[in-house]
Formats: structure tokens, sequence, C-alpha cells
């Protein structure tokens, strides 16, 4: 059975698709970016900051759907720029620090809204 997972503290939606899906003990996070869910705006500053907001979604939908980080399987980190690697890894690192998730990592030519790093999130209830 498919279960849509919604929460005011992670940003909303900017088109057709969920904040994530549930499927089984399966939880799928759509990518997200660094929108501040208050304000609705990309969170200000840099690689650095808009990794720290992207990692704050992703704990609020997995809190919303009762999973942690340590339930994380797979992560697909998009950047702006591959410049912006090392940075954003020194950010992500913290979350994952004991049994870290599976993970590919691409530079692309654009994000949404002018973004620098967009996530998404497989995690599974074991």
């Amino acid at each position: 059975m498919k279960k849509i997972i919604r929460t005011d503290k992670a940003p909303k939606a900017i088109g057709p698709y969920s904040q994530a899906v549930q499927a089984g003990n399966t939880l799928y996070i759509s990518g997200q970016i660094p929108i501040d869910p208050a304000s609705g705006k990309i969170v200000e500053g840099g690689i650095k900051e808009q990794t720290a907001q992207v990692m704050k979604n992703i704990n609020a939908i997995l809190d919303e759907a009762g999973f942690t980080f340590s339930d994380v399987v797979k992560s697909t980190c998009l950047l702006s720029s591959i410049a912006n690697f090392a940075e954003m890894n020194e950010i992500y690192g913290k979350y994952y620090s004991e049994n870290p998730p599976a993970r590919a990592a691409f530079a692309v030519k654009d994000l949404p809204l002018g973004a620098l790093v967009e996530i998404e999130t497989i995690a599974v209830k074991m």
C-alpha cells in the first residue's frame, strides 16, 4: 500500500509530486532543495548553508514518517557545480557519521529555483 507523507516542517512540493511516498517499509523522499519552509524561499548563503537546509528538510520528512537518518540506505546528490562537492560532503557527512548510505553525486546544468544542491533519499525500516 502506498502512503503519501506530508509535513509543514519541510517545503511544500513545487510541482505535481509528493514530499515523500512510503511503500511498505520503504520511504522515497523527493529531491529536496534548500527552501526554508517558513519563508518558502531558498536560504541565503553558499553551498554549506544550502546543504544544511536540505538536510533539515530531509530530517523533517523522515521524522514525519517515523524514520531516522540511520534508516537511510541511498542518497542521490545533485550539485549545480562539482566544485561544491567537498563543502556539500562536509555538511552531508555530519548526518551519516556511522554506517553511511550508498550514494551517487552528480553535477547538473541547473537546479530548480537556482539552488546549488538537491538531494533525494531512500530509507528502509528493517
